[in-house]
């Protein structure tokens, strides 16, 4: 199943959404299943103490497809 973004602002990349986390800027936040835990732990820590919803996708190669882009992605965001 592919997933599909909401419309939306959207960021893609570890850095991005901890930074927009940490900011309350985020409302809802997409994570590779098979992204390393070292880099996913923290946003996923985050976005439970935020309430915000996490969405997992199957592995990395997808989630840099649904965010249109040529690379794998650990992690993304839908921004508020």
């Amino acid at each position: 199943m592919q997933a599909t973004f909401d419309s939306g602002k959207k960021i893609v990349g570890t850095k991005q959404v901890k930074r927009a986390l940490a900011k309350g800027k985020v409302r809802k936040v997409y994570i590779a299943k098979d992204a390393d835990e070292k880099i996913t732990s923290e946003i996923i820590k985050n976005c439970n103490k935020e309430n915000v919803e996490i969405i997992y996708i199957d592995t990395m190669e997808k989630l840099g497809k649904c965010c249109n882009i040529d690379v794998n992605a650990a992690s993304a965001a839908i921004l508020k």
